[in-house]
């Protein structure tokens, strides 16, 4: 039994479920702020599954790359949950979540808006039934990426894709964000891919500087 974080968009979710059965799910909505609102979303849904917290085998985070705010938020309350019930993290990239419910045989290249002309991307497919990793998670403008990933010919999701589609030469696609849900099954399904080790030692995937240390605002 699995607890699920993801908050790297403005639109987070929490969610409990075992991969093959979501007990619940709470999106954490565009004006909600999320460091107020994950251990209450939480708190619900706990009792309103009947779940105690001594019934939870692990924790699952959505590592980044995304909003740094979000990003750390998450990063955090599931670290500490982990450490204070002796559970195991898994952390999988955020982008990949984006992906998951997507990818077939055809890429997937998920993108999340990172600001000044920038997206977050990675390139994800499905290969004998997991997710497979064709481009690491990078910062680049959506020109770049263009002819990163012409190869493969993927799908664009996410709120980046949607943002640059004039840039990517696409149709905007629908604005989609990752889910908690999809975290558990990553986690049910490649455990391996996503185990922290070191639990202590452990931080998100931020892949650039927050808009204070590069002393630009937001």
């Amino acid at each position: 039994m699995l607890v699920a974080i993801e908050t790297s968009t403005e639109v987070g979710s929490i969610a409990i479920g075992d991969g093959s059965k979501l007990l619940g799910e709470v999106a954490i909505g565009i004006h909600s702020r999320h460091a107020e609102m994950l251990l209450p979303a939480l708190d619900f849904l706990l009792r309103s599954t009947r779940t105690e917290r001594s019934a939870l085998t692990g924790v699952v985070v959505g590592a980044g790359p995304g909003s740094f705010t979000g990003v750390r938020i998450a990063g955090a309350t599931a670290r500490g949950l982990a450490r204070g019930l002796d559970l195991p993290l898994y952390a999988f990239s955020s982008l990949a979540v984006l992906a998951a419910p997507l990818a077939t045989d055809r890429a997937v290249c998920a993108l999340f808006d990172a600001r000044r002309g920038e997206v977050y991307a990675a390139c994800h497919a499905r290969s004998g039934g997991k997710l497979v990793t064709l481009m690491a998670p990078a910062v680049c403008s959506a020109d770049d990426l263009r002819e990163r990933v012409a190869e493969w010919d993927p799908l664009f999701a996410g709120d980046g894709a949607q943002r640059y589609a004039d840039a990517l030469r696409i149709a905007p696609p629908a604005s989609i964000s990752p889910r908690a849900q999809a975290l558990l099954t990553l986690a049910v399904e490649q455990p391996e891919d996503g185990r922290v080790l070191d639990i202590a030692a452990w931080e998100p995937e931020y892949l650039r500087a927050s808009g204070a240390e590069r002393g630009i605002a937001g």
